[in-house]
């Protein structure tokens, strides 16, 4: 039963022309969308009760459209509800869109049905981390002293980390060992009691995902990809530690015999450190690609600053308190993991709608990479190749994706031809083939944008 126009969340007021502006890039995240979110209020934005402007607002390029009434509603139902019906879509649908500029939800159908995500549980990852840790924090990867001639690496959470970056750490360590007099000889182990709980997913050694680890080079990955599937390493721990250990004999430091595992003292002295990006920039790349392994280490961030063990479980709670905090509908939600790979993740297309208007809210800018991290239609990300060049929509969708077997979803935003930002989430289950679901969302999404009428 779809839902009337109804006012759910008051005050929204996003910059649309940030949201769809192109670059630059600045570090994983697009600085004009990122300045605009932070610029004065006095360009313009969010409006107290009595008309003057809130203090601080991120501004609005565009002003409020008209209330969306009776025949909005119908109209979206109408463009929306025959291509919901698509045999390609399996046994069960729900959808869900609001204006993201109001609040307004102007359509719904089973919005309520708890459903599993797939990958779009990321965006609630997404805005669990950056609500937690904040978006300019950075997951530094150490080597401290451990005493006589013994280094200890002790792993942050960096998923990004790289060959180049280990390089890069091996040789300040190198110049810092040197410079304390003992840089002839070390002993070297290896710390990853910053996470707890099993390393392995549910789905266990995969392709798609590593084991858990807070230290490991390029995903431990077996080639030379950055994303995507790929062999993936059952020890990403004591390969990179490996890896280090020959990377200090490259540079003069003679390294006695193979890295264990460790633990570092807490009070042990620095010798070097190199740093992830922002994360911001883990958001967005992990939403842009859809990696499996940044989520996972976005979740267990997540729950360090929530006073929570960095496992799964401890994951899971964190992140699910963070989204509760947001004002978000929670009854049909249920945390698994922070990636959707697990098949236990259930959330309901309000849920993820209203996440990404929330996203939008002037007074919450730190969630903006929510929005700027999602993949845009025939450009970027898991939508590159979803809307050829002559396709409805290309261009105009902003979503992420989300595939398991029989399980198709798609949730993000489109502009309307008026200038309306619109967040929807469409999600179905029991589909048999996954090309025609794909499809049949994408069709749905570009409705919403006016570029391609009904049935088509």
């Amino acid at each position: 039963m779809r839902f009337a126009a109804v006012s759910a969340v008051a005050g929204l007021a996003l910059a649309t022309g940030a949201v769809t502006a192109a670059g630059p890039w600045d570090g994983g995240q697009r600085k004009a969308e990122r300045d605009l979110a932070a610029a004065p209020a006095r360009h313009g934005g969010a409006r107290h009760a009595d008309g003057e402007r809130a203090p601080g607002a991120a501004p609005a390029v565009l002003a409020p459209l008209p209330k969306a009434g009776k025949r909005s509603a119908d109209g979206l139902a109408e463009a929306l509800e025959p291509l919901l019906k698509d045999s390609a879509l399996g046994s069960g649908q729900a959808a869900a869109v609001v204006d993201a500029t109001t609040g307004e939800r102007l359509y719904g159908v089973g919005q309520s049905d708890a459903y599993t995500p797939a990958s779009t549980i990321k965006l609630a990852t997404a805005a669990a981390a950056l609500s937690a840790v904040g978006p300019e924090r950075r997951i530094e990867t150490t080597v401290v002293a451990a005493g006589g001639d013994g280094v200890v690496l002790v792993g942050g959470g960096d998923p990004t980390l790289t060959a180049t970056g280990l390089g890069d750490l091996a040789d300040a360590t190198a110049r810092a060992l040197k410079a304390r007099g003992t840089g002839g000889k070390v002993k070297l182990a290896y710390d990853v009691s910053r996470y707890s709980g099993p390393v392995l997913h549910t789905i266990g050694l995969n392709d798609n995902i590593a084991p858990v680890s807070p230290l490991m080079v390029n995903e431990g990955r077996l080639d030379d990809s950055d994303r995507g599937p790929a062999d993936r390493t059952a020890e990403p721990a004591a390969d990179a530690a490996r890896k280090f250990a020959a990377l200090l004999r490259e540079k003069g430091v003679e390294v006695d015999g193979d890295p264990g595992e460790g633990r570092a003292e807490e009070k042990a002295a620095r010798l070097a450190s190199v740093a992830s990006p922002p994360v911001s920039a883990l958001v967005e790349r992990m939403l842009t690609n859809s990696d499996n392994d940044i989520a996972e280490a976005l979740a267990r961030q997540t729950a360090l600053a929530s006073g929570k063990p960095a496992s799964f479980e401890g994951a899971a709670q964190a992140v699910t308190e963070r989204l509760a905090a947001l004002g978000l509908p929670m009854p049909a939600v249920h945390i698994a993991d922070g990636s959707g790979l697990d098949r236990a993740d259930r959330a309901s297309a309000e849920f993820l709608a209203l996440l990404l208007a929330r996203a939008a809210e002037p007074g919450r800018p730190a969630l903006r990479p929510v929005l700027t991290g999602l993949p845009v239609a025939g450009f970027s990300g898991t939508l590159r190749d979803r809307y050829p060049r002559d396709a409805a929509g290309r261009a105009l969708v902003r979503a992420k994706t989300g595939t398991l077997t029989g399980v198709n979803t798609l949730a993000g935003t489109v502009v309307t031809p008026d200038g309306r930002l619109l967040a929807f989430a469409f999600l179905a289950s029991g589909t048999t083939d996954a090309d025609a679901a794909q499809k049949a969302l994408d069709r749905a999404a570009s409705a919403l944008a006016g570029a391609a009428p009904p049935g088509t």
